[in-house]
């Protein structure tokens, strides 16, 4: 009966050890996280014990905190030349229509002497390489200018002119 009743004994401690080693365990695991990363970032863990890993940890924080820096003014620089570049894109692109208009404008001119002369063989197409400036004549006054006007074919040039 004797040995029965410490058998029963040294089974309940058995299992209140148990228990107690799983809920420490449990707390032990629900906490594990956290204590790494506390122990990272503070100097007292272990740092009496072995200096050399103190000083890997704070070496590992700094190169962290470096690259982190580094990553925030990658990321804005970037930011910075995506917007230079398409404000750039908008000026070629004004630059683009304003090219064609000039090119519609030549094209339409010329249609128009074309038909004034009446012997478009004589005439030589126009170029950049073949212009030369012409000082502006004196200004005389009367509606000569204004009488050319309304000859002008204002038809759209055709494309790819």
């Amino acid at each position: 009966m004797v040995a029965s009743k410490t058998a029963g004994r040294a089974a309940r401690r058995l299992i209140d050890l148990e228990s107690s080693d799983r809920r420490r365990f449990r707390l032990d695991t629900a906490s594990a996280p956290l204590q790494v990363i506390q122990g990272s970032l503070s100097g007292r863990a272990g740092g009496h014990r072995r200096p050399w890993l103190k000083s890997l940890h704070r070496t590992a924080d700094g190169t962290l905190a470096g690259l982190g820096l580094c990553m925030l003014a990658l990321s804005g620089l970037t930011l910075h030349w995506q917007n230079e570049w398409a404000v750039s894109y908008q000026k070629l692109e004004a630059a683009q229509v304003l090219e064609h208009r000039l090119q519609e404008a030549a094209a339409q001119l010329e249609r128009h002497h074309l038909g004034v002369v009446g012997k478009p063989g004589q005439l030589v197409p126009t170029s950049s390489d073949k212009l030369i400036f012409v000082p502006p004549p004196p200004r005389r006054s009367g509606p000569a200018t204004a009488a050319l006007l309304p000859g002008l074919d204002w038809r759209k040039a055709a494309a790819g002119y």
